[in-house]
Parts: structure tokens; C-alpha cells; sequence
């Protein structure tokens, strides 16, 4: 992904709110490939013309194979006050997914989940987990493919939250290659939705940006969305 590619909703002094393409690191890894982080400081480099080292601050995270909204804090303080929000539960965050089966037309999943040293995250007991909820809401079934569009707000952030709490209920999300159906198909797990309190200004921020219409997307009228 070059500089040129980068989709940016909204920027100011303080935060910078960018579009993550699906299979883009957050942050850099062992792979040393590309990551979102790199490239926003480049564009931030380049646009201001600004010299040595540019700060950013990663608030959040999105997995590699998941796109979506995130937000990126330009000032020390603007990461320590969204670090807060994040924290104190007042920074909404919302997904869209498609799952395998059909659900209630809305509900909460809590569980207690445990990151492994394989990576991989799995549903334990309260002694030995940390605490995961999050609410959903079907938007729409395909009856024909048995799939379900549905809505999910994250009250938690923890790793692979939504895909162990869905794949452990028999709804595993299309394209998880991981927790769900190994069929190279690219998941369908997208971060469409940001809304907090300007870390400086005050004021209400709202940010949406649904999924590019393809592949599995297109089954679905994400215009119901709106």
C-alpha cells in the first residue's frame, strides 16, 4: 500500500482518522511488512513537509485480515485522553460481519477469553480469562447461503474477541480462515463504525465507512445500515 493509496476521513492537530485496508498490519510485526502505522506517518511527513521523527499514537487495533475505521492520536495527549475513553467504555466502536446460521435478532455475548501462546484465543473460565462482552443486531439473513449481516458493538477490546465469541457458539464468521471454515476466502469483518468525544475539542465525533461491494458483501443491502 503506498501513501498515495491512504484513505483519510478526518485530520486535524490532534487525531487523524484513516481507513485500514483489509490484510494491512496495524503496527509492524516480525513479518516486516507494510503497516497502517508507517504509512499514516509518512502521509503526515509528506503533507506537512515535517521534518525527523513524526509521533502518532496507536489507540487501537484492527486484526491483519480485518479493514475498517481507526483513529490514530497526533499528540501525547490526544492518546492518553482516547486511551481513557477506551478505558471508561466512552469510545463506541462498531463492526459489521457476516456470520455462518441464523441468531436471535439481537443479543449480548459474554465469556471469559485466554490468548495462547499459539496466538490463538480460546473461551476459559473467570479464574483464568479476561472479561469479553459485546451486543449484536441481525440486519439481514440470506436464507439461500444461510449467512447472517449482522451489527456488533464492541464493549471489550480483547484479541480475536468477535471471532472466538461467534465461532464458539457455532456462528463462526465467513472467511475465518482461523476459528472458522479454511477456505481461503477473505473474512468478512469489518470496522465500519467510530464514535467518541474529541480529545481536545470536546465535541462529538462520528465516523462511518462501510465495506467496499464485493464478494460476499454483495449478498447483503448494506444500505438497511443507514
Amino acid at each position: 500500500m503506498k501513501v498515495s493509496d491512504l484513505k483519510v476521513l478526518y485530520e486535524d492537530n490532534h487525531i487523524i482518522v484513516v481507513v485500514k485496508p483489509c490484510n494491512i498490519l496495524s503496527q509492524a510485526d516480525a513479518t516486516n511488512d507494510k503497516d497502517l502505522l508507517t504509512i499514516v506517518k509518512e502521509y503526515i511527513k509528506e503533507k506537512y513537509n515535517k521534518p525527523g521523527n513524526v509521533y502518532l499514537g496507536l489507540v487501537h487495533r484492527l486484526d491483519r485480515p480485518v479493514g475498517g475505521v481507526m483513529v490514530f492520536a497526533r499528540s501525547s495527549k490526544a492518546a492518553s485522553r482516547l486511551t481513557d475513553m477506551m478505558k471508561t467504555h466512552n469510545f463506541t466502536k462498531k463492526y459489521l460481519a457476516v456470520v455462518n446460521g441464523f441468531l436471535d435478532s439481537n443479543g449480548t455475548f459474554e465469556d471469559y477469553l485466554l490468548k495462547k501462546e499459539d496466538g490463538n484465543t480460546i473461551v476459559t473460565n473467570k479464574n483464568e480469562g479476561k472479561k469479553a462482552t459485546l451486543n449484536y443486531r441481525v440486519i439481514e439473513e440470506n436464507s439461500s447461503n444461510k449467512l447472517s449481516l449482522v451489527e456488533i458493538e464492541l464493549l471489550t477490546g480483547r484479541h480475536h474477541q468477535i471471532r472466538v465469541q461467534f465461532a464458539s457458539r457455532g456462528h463462526s464468521l465467513y472467511g475465518d480462515q482461523r476459528y472458522g471454515k479454511q477456505d481461503n476466502k477473505q473474512i468478512a469483518l469489518w470496522a465500519y463504525k467510530l464514535e467518541f468525544i474529541h480529545p481536545v475539542k470536546k465535541e462529538k465525533m462520528n465516523f462511518t465507512c462501510l465495506p467496499d461491494k464485493r464478494d460476499i458483501w454483495d449478498l447483503f443491502n448494506l444500505n438497511l445500515l443507514k
